[in-house]
């Protein structure tokens, strides 16, 4: 079967993408188109997790849809955060996202490199004893936690964001030979949207086991996965699987 179009379940990329040069080398059309979108938590169901802002030291932040939440719940809840707090954050953008909620300058934020064994080593020698809190969305990969709690951290798990299947009404999967996802939440978007997918002849590329774990369950099978130590990204494990069967 000859590729010609491909779904990616993410959003556009801005400026340069690593899937211009598979585009060009392969001749292909990749289309990128949300499957799910993240919203914040109602105060009701947070109140539910029956956890105290206040009673933590430190806050970790994987993404800026947690920031919106975290801040949003405050607000609502009449919490004041106090200056003493510290911020720790997957990337550098998502740390100066908080600019859009305190004066940046003046608190204690730190970030990583983009995953979790660099944000640990940023953690680890000199904020260990923090009590933390660590945002998560409700389909968070369970290895995420686990990586901070074998590290000796004092955490407690919060969920703050949740993922809602987007409308793909418009959206022709007959079109598409390759459908790429990047969460649990796009494979039960795919199911929601469309109850009667049969995989036939389409091809699976998934990033992260939780994904690929989704997609087994759901009885679809995936020609490839990523991060693996030959291609850490879906754009490499897309192009080495081309390479391979072209």
């Amino acid at each position: 079967m000859k590729i010609r179009n491909i779904l990616i379940s993410q959003p556009a990329p801005n400026g340069c993408s690593p899937y211009v040069e598979v585009k060009e080398k392969f001749g292909l059309n990749i289309d990128f188109i949300p499957f799910i979108r993240v919203v914040g938590l109602s105060v009701k169901d947070f109140r539910t997790q029956r956890i105290n802002i206040l009673d933590h030291t430190a806050i970790i932040f994987t993404s800026r849809s947690a920031i919106d939440s975290f801040f949003f719940l405050c607000e609502e809840t009449r919490i004041t955060v106090p200056e003493t707090m510290k911020y720790f954050c997957m990337t550098e953008a998502v740390a100066f996202y908080l600019q859009k909620y305190i004066v940046y300058r003046k608190r204690r934020i730190f970030f990583g490199k983009g995953n979790v064994p660099s944000l640990i080593e940023t953690i680890v020698p000199k904020h260990k004893n923090e009590k933390f809190l660590l945002t998560l969305a409700d389909c968070y990969n369970p290895e995420l936690p686990l990586s901070f709690e074998k590290a000796g951290l004092n955490l407690t798990r919060a969920i703050l964001t949740h993922t809602v299947a987007e409308d793909l009404s418009k959206v022709d999967l007959n079109k598409y030979q390759m459908l790429v996802f990047y969460s649990p939440g796009d494979v039960r978007s795919l199911l929601e949207n469309f109850p009667k997918f049969k995989q036939n002849d389409v091809l699976f590329g998934t990033f992260g086991n939780a994904t690929a774990a989704a997609l087994k369950e759901a009885n679809l099978q995936t020609c490839f996965e990523a991060p693996t130590p030959e291609a850490p990204s879906i754009a490499q494990a897309l192009m080495l699987y081309l390479e391979k069967n072209k």
